[in-house]
């Protein structure tokens, strides 16, 4: 199975890209590290606070999956038209156990989905791979989704015109989870039911502003 057959059957409307929350009206947008700064005073990284953030996100991925959940791994990354990498992307070769599965990685190229006056010297390159959550080095992936604002490791490298986006795609349970940085992540789902759960866990990770939404889909 390829990942846009598995789109166009369970998501028809939905573009992989971020904002998937506001793009599909049975999802979750939860806040995390509230009141953590990324800096302290003295212009040190607040380590501390991103342990709390990472925790946060592992607590949410291990509520969503499980080990012999089917998935897509799926990174999307923006570049101009021709434009060589500067370093490697570092998203499949270091967090999947198996490497002949590498050879496996679906490659396909879309148009730059986001508004910019030069738009059109831009591309999407979009990367899946059918695995299992067994079959993947989790803490490095979901560390490095974090980081992406910040100078710390695991970094997912690939290009200077914009950090990887990475999406996590259970065709278990039809369910997409998606991390665009420190500040926050965004989970969808076909059944409301799947994610009820999780929305009475970590009704305090939730903002007043996305609160009435969420309400209507859950109450």
């Amino acid at each position: 199975m390829h990942l846009n057959d598995y789109l166009q059957g369970r998501f028809r409307t939905l573009a992989l890209v971020p904002s998937i929350y506001h793009q599909w009206d049975i999802g979750i947008h939860f806040t995390l590290g509230e009141n953590i700064y990324p800096l302290k005073e003295n212009g040190d990284m607040n380590l501390e606070g991103f342990q709390v953030i990472y925790q946060q996100i592992f607590d949410i991925f291990n509520d969503l999956f499980e080990q012999d959940d089917g998935l897509f791994l799926v990174t999307n990354i923006y570049k101009r038209t021709k434009e060589k990498a500067t370093n490697k992307l570092k998203v499949f070769q270091p967090y999947v156990k198996d490497k002949d599965a590498l050879y496996r990685i679906h490659v396909k190229t879309f148009p730059y989905p986001f508004e910019l006056e030069e738009a059109e010297q831009f591309e999407m390159q979009q990367f899946s791979l059918y695995c299992k959550q067994s079959d993947l080095h989790l803490a490095g992936l979901l560390k490095g989704a974090c980081n992406e604002d910040f100078p710390l490791q695991p970094r997912f490298g690939g290009y200077d015109t914009g950090y990887p986006d990475v999406f996590f795609v259970n065709i278990t349970k039809d369910i997409i989870f998606f991390i665009y940085d420190d500040r926050g992540c965004e989970v969808i789902a076909l059944d409301a039911e799947r994610l009820r759960p999780l929305y009475e866990k970590y009704d305090d990770w939730i903002e007043d502003t996305d609160r009435s939404k969420m309400e209507q889909t859950f109450t």
